[in-house]
């Protein structure tokens, strides 16, 4: 079933003042709500629904701001719904004409709201973003069609990974299963287990790295004595099979990869898609997590440098092979075709589409290159506090949402919160600019005359 969408019905309530009359409506907040095409969204986003019958879903422009309000301000699910109660400009973004005492969502509804809605649908709050900037004069049109592309990781909310904690976790969630489903092992090795994760751990601080690999040989040797036990006491049971099917794949993996192996390694039991990149960092020579690929206009617009597109690469493929398939998504969300495209040596011997092959130049290019693209290619480096700001700022530099689909909707939100928060400052510096003119005249003192003698 379709979602009831909301609509201002203007009416008013004894017992109740409306939100617009309580709140200050040239906020940032509230101009933004109002110059936001919620229809479009609610078009988007509501292709994912069927007209079968059923319990009507949330509202979309409640869900889609709380999706910008989360990512713009960098909160948690569960302290976004406290802030959403306290706060009524959160309320009246959200379309709410009334001040609300409790919430008409739960902290799990967001999370699946953004399953349902998947990279696909999301990709229409950065289109959105920009097509506010473009109405309230924050960017030209003209301004998205130089762009930077760029690569970075975006971290996965995992441990850091050692084959040690690795076995021992992988042995502790087989027993852990085993009890629950009543499946009596032999043994279960959680005292002796953990006193041989404390050994290895104070043997390697140690720098004793043999009596370390001793430790470490003796848990790999418990956790395949509990894969082995359970596999031979749920032979026989066809559902127990299927429950721990997954659990021992993962244990296997765990307990037979190697620290020097070349291939697919596990580094978290609960995100086993979570990759090791190296991007070249003397102070992080190795990141956890999903490369993604930012692209921001070339020049700083009157609100700012804006994220054009942004996209979860999952494989770690080469920054020169994305292009391919970034360069199309671009296009089609900004709307029109790309003039330019600066990027650094990472993309050399790019496989960009042939209608833009030539439109792509990389940093230390020296043949048909001008002047004009030398003071281009030397803005290549903007594109750098772009992402750091996205990653401080808007929930890019820890990814708590699972599963590829969670590394995909992470990464558009988070571009997505970006371009808000540019927005909201440009609101709230061209009301200050409409102020301070209108108060000139005022503020200005008359000329003291002076007396002729």
């Amino acid at each position: 079933m379709r979602p009831k969408e909301r609509r201002d019905s203007g009416q008013t309530d004894m017992f109740r003042a409306r939100l617009d009359q309580i709140v200050d409506t040239n906020h940032a907040l509230a101009k933004l709500g109002r110059q936001i095409d919620w229809r479009f969204l609610e078009e988007r986003f509501g292709a994912v629904y069927s007209d079968k019958p059923g319990q009507p879903p949330l509202p979309t422009r409640l869900m889609a701001g709380l999706a910008i309000l989360k990512h713009t301000h960098d909160l948690s699910d569960e302290v976004l719904c406290e802030r959403w109660v306290e706060n009524p400009y959160y309320q009246l973004f959200c379309g709410e004409e009334f001040f609300q005492h409790k919430p008409p969502f739960d902290r799990s509804s967001l999370t699946r709201w953004r399953q349902r809605m998947g990279e696909d649908k999301l990709v229409a709050l950065i289109q959105e973003s920009l097509n506010v900037a473009t109405r309230t004069g924050a960017a030209k049109p003209m301004d998205f069609a130089k762009v930077i592309v760029d690569t970075t990781v975006q971290p996965k909310a995992v441990a850091f990974p050692t084959d040690a904690k690795l076995m021992h976790r992988a042995r502790e969630r087989l027993v852990r299963l085993a009890k629950q489903h009543g499946v009596a092992l032999r043994q279960s090795y959680e005292r002796v287990g953990k006193h041989a994760l404390i050994a290895h751990q104070r043997y390697a601080h140690a720098k004793q790295f043999k009596r370390a690999n001793r430790s470490l040989r003796t848990i790999r040797t418990y956790l395949g004595r509990v894969c082995r036990d359970i596999v031979r006491k749920i032979q026989p049971s066809a559902p127990l099979r299927e429950i721990f099917a997954r659990p021992l794949s993962l244990a296997f993996a765990v307990r037979e990869q190697r620290q020097k192996q070349r291939g697919k390694k596990i580094y978290s039991l609960h995100a086993p898609e979570v990759e090791c990149i190296a991007k070249g960092k003397a102070h992080r020579p190795y990141e956890f997590g999903v490369k993604v690929s930012v692209a921001t206009t070339l020049h700083r617009s009157k609100g700012g440098q804006f994220i054009a597109h942004a996209k979860a690469l999952p494989g770690n493929p080469y920054d020169g092979h994305t292009l391919i398939e970034v360069i199309p998504e671009m296009q089609a969300q900004i709307g029109a075709s790309l003039a330019r495209i600066v990027a650094d040596r990472g993309y050399r011997g790019h496989n960009a589409p042939p209608d833009q092959r030539f439109k792509v130049y990389i940093s230390g290019q020296r043949r048909g290159v001008t002047d004009a693209i030398k003071r281009d290619l030397r803005r290549r480096s903007a594109v750098e506090p772009v992402i750091g700001h996205a990653k401080n700022e808007h929930r890019m530099g820890r990814n708590f949402l699972k599963g590829r689909h969670g590394d995909a909707a992470n990464a558009v939100l988070a571009a997505a919160g970006y371009n808000f928060r540019r927005l909201l400052a440009w609101l709230a510096a061209f009301w200050r600019a409409c102020i301070m003119a209108a108060l000139a005249p005022l503020l200005e003192l008359p000329e003291r005359s002076t007396a002729v003698g």
